[in-house]
């Protein structure tokens, strides 16, 4: 560790006040809040994808593919989402992580309005999947840059042993926003059950995020900047093409972090992308329950996936992020393993109990993800490094994981080989973490910049 400067990062302002906990208060709500409200949106449509896009505005490619075009929509958005990484990256280096915040959530928050008033494709022909098609890209876009500002907002205001606790708290967001999307649909289920669900009682979570977005914007407004950007304008070290800098110094970093990324994206997204949703859903297949009871208990396990987070979180300062992942893995594997058969007895409380267990390890494995990436990349490009690396393992994880569990079932006929995908994906985000070094703790001040350069890849002296 370097001796001859302080860590000013590590509670302190550029002008060397103390970072009051106060403060700190105001950047977790921030975090929580606006994250909250972005994967809201975004799981709502996942879940939306899975329950009446098809029929609505992809009827006409017929039962089976209207649903496989629906699921690839989901998909589609994450090819997106490295756009967004690489807008919000080279603009959070440059000008701060605040305002990429306020950029992303507005974005976010206008796009799924938008989508509650969408017409379908009975009403406007072919214009309404495309449409339908551009909202969902523009999501993408603000999933992609939202999520590194939240993460360095909250690990770089955060006190050095609380790292990884303070990086869960925009990590909540994703739980949070599964329950409530879950919640919604749900509610709206009961109050306007079959043909009507279908008809209008769908778009009123979409609406609702006109709100939720005005209440989102209210509390980040008030944030403010990361120490970290503000040293760095203050000393002129902003670099002028951080994302040209990240590729040349640390493209094989950027890879492996995102395999780590991968193999909990993929498994979380059989419930955030829709698929589970479906699949218990569906009157044709295996299980055939009823829709209000299968949002009732997805959104059971997000409450318990948004305990583990936290957990992950709090773990993560007491044994290092790198064992806290090792466990975390271990425990996702028999989730993995246990989900399937215990949704195919077609039991609502087994159904629960499936969804429940596979949260423990995708908590564990995603709770010190904010501090894991934050402590990966130097000062001057983090922004960038943890908003692409995260990208990309959505592409690699998440994107069509619904597609790709709904095709292996098309062609086998049974959940089995969505199991053996599943289990692979685990493994290799596993794998991806054994190459790290566990860098818990490290400087994050540009002080330390020497250091934060040195390879954390295992057999790398330098990236």
């Amino acid at each position: 560790m370097s001796t001859h400067h302080p860590d000013r990062s590590e509670g302190f302002t550029p002008t060397g006040t103390i970072s009051t906990s106060a403060n700190r208060r105001r950047v977790v709500l921030a975090t929580v809040v606006g994250t909250t409200v972005e994967w809201y949106d975004f799981f709502l449509y996942s879940t939306a994808a899975g329950l009446v896009f098809g029929q609505l505005f992809f009827a006409p490619a017929g039962p089976g593919f209207a649903q496989i075009l629906s699921f690839l929509t989901v998909g589609l958005s994450f090819l997106f989402r490295p756009l967004g990484a690489f807008l919000a990256g080279h603009l959070g280096d440059r000008y701060g992580r605040r305002i990429v915040l306020m950029l992303t959530l507005i974005l976010m928050g206008a796009s799924t309005t938008l989508i509650g008033v969408l017409p379908t494709y009975e009403v406007i022909g072919v214009a309404a999947p495309a449409l339908l098609i551009l909202l969902r890209v523009l999501q993408g876009i603000s999933a992609g840059g939202e999520w590194g500002g939240a993460v360095l907002m909250a690990v770089e205001h955060a006190p050095r042993a609380k790292r990884s606790l303070f990086g869960a708290s925009p990590q909540l967001g994703v739980p949070l926003g599964l329950l409530l999307a879950s919640g919604m649909l749900a509610l709206m289920a009961l109050i306007a059950p079959g043909d009507a669900f279908l008809e209008w009682g769908w778009r009123v979570p979409f609406l609702l995020s006109f709100v939720l977005i005005l209440v989102g914007h209210y509390v980040r407004k008030k944030l403010e900047e990361s120490p970290v950007f503000l040293e760095l304008s203050e000393r002129k070290e902003k670099t002028r093409a951080p994302i040209v800098q990240l590729f040349r110094k640390h493209a094989l970093l950027v890879i492996v972090a995102a395999l780590v990324f991968a193999g909990n994206n993929a498994v979380g997204y059989m419930t955030t992308g829709g698929y589970i949703q479906r699949y218990a859903t569906n009157p044709d297949g295996p299980v055939g329950l009823a829709t209000a009871d299968v949002l009732g208990a997805v959104t059971l396990s997000a409450v318990s996936w948004l305990l583990f987070t936290w957990l992950g979180g709090w773990i993560g300062d007491k044994i290092g992020r790198r064992n806290t992942y090792l466990v975390g893995w271990a425990a996702q594997l028999v989730g993995v393993i246990l989900l399937f058969p215990l949704v195919n007895t077609g039991s609502v409380g087994l159904l629960t109990l499936g969804l429940v267990v596979l949260t423990v390890g995708l908590g564990l494995t995603y709770g010190p993800q904010a501090a894991l990436y934050a402590e990966l990349f130097p000062a001057s490009i983090r922004f960038s490094g943890v908003s692409i690396s995260y990208a990309i393992g959505a592409i690699m994880g998440g994107a069509f994981a619904p597609t790709i569990a709904q095709a292996l079932v098309d062609a086998t006929g049974g959940t089995a080989a969505v199991t053996w995908y599943l289990s692979g994906m685990t493994v290799v985000g596993f794998l991806a973490t054994l190459l790290l070094r566990d860098r818990s703790g490290i400087p994050l001040g540009p002080d330390n910049e020497a250091e934060q350069s040195v390879s954390p890849i295992r057999g790398l002296a330098r990236a």
